[in-house]
């Protein structure tokens, strides 16, 4: 019987840029599962117990681990070794109490930061997605792969600070000048600055956006930006 998918291993060699692999060991390494993130921008959930936190030292203890049911993502219990881990995501290790959130950092579109207990429920959800269905719903698909149907009127692009594990719409925050936002992509992610001015897309360029970074400005596309607050991010997204 023929194969409904594709492998579920990566060769190490065309594992993405910013993967902190050995890239000398055995030729294949896990692969994320289509569903939440981008392949691309992810991290598979095997990958981050043993090489990125580096709480485990085999592929097998991470399966036993996993199997115990001792980690969560997003707070739920996740038992696969190829969940897709991605930007913003919370992973909690239950024997230790810790936790950590996925920010982008130092150019890098993904790094472990290490929060407090009070934060590890609340979640930045981009919209990347918007269909009216009826009666007045809206559905709303995040960055995540996650949805949500409600009456509220947000735009594409905009942020929703969002309680976990059940998606509850916290609070909102919109793309637009004046809002404190963190570029998640490029040379520049993990910077956190203020957008000074939002240009207008044309036929050759996306819309754009100036931030105000330091005593610098600097001009990002707005589908690599992400709104985090007013003045201030509302939650922890940098050292």
């Amino acid at each position: 019987m023929g194969k409904k998918s594709g492998g579920m291993k990566l060769k190490r060699q065309l594992a993405p840029p910013f993967w902190e692999i050995n890239r000398k060991k055995p030729r294949f390494v896990l692969k994320p599962r289509p569903g939440t993130h981008s392949n691309r921008f992810s991290y598979p959930l095997g990958i981050v117990l043993r090489d990125i936190l580096k709480r485990t030292l085999t592929n097998r203890e991470t399966i036993l681990v996993l199997n115990e049911g001792k980690i969560k993502v997003d707070g739920k219990i996740i038992r696969d070794t190829h969940h897709g881990v991605g930007l913003m995501d919370v992973v909690e290790l239950l024997p230790s109490g810790e936790t950590f959130r996925f920010v982008p950092q130092n150019g890098k579109p993904l790094h472990p930061l290490a929060i407090d207990e009070k934060e590890k429920d609340l979640k930045l959800l981009k919209i990347t997605s918007k269909v009216h269905i009826k009666k007045g719903f809206f559905q709303y698909g995040f960055h995540d792969g996650k949805t949500l149907v409600c009456k509220d009127i947000y735009k594409v692009g905009d942020t929703c600070l969002v309680s976990l594990p059940k998606i509850e719409v916290k609070q909102h925050y919109e793309l637009k000048q004046g809002a404190t936002t963190v570029i998640i992509r490029g040379e520049n992610a993990g910077s956190v600055g203020k957008i000074e001015e939002i240009k207008s897309g044309q036929f050759s360029l996306p819309r754009r956006s100036l931030i105000s970074i330091n005593e610098r400005v600097i001009e990002s596309p707005v589908g690599i930006v992400m709104a985090v607050g007013e003045g201030s991010s509302v939650i922890k997204v940098n050292e």
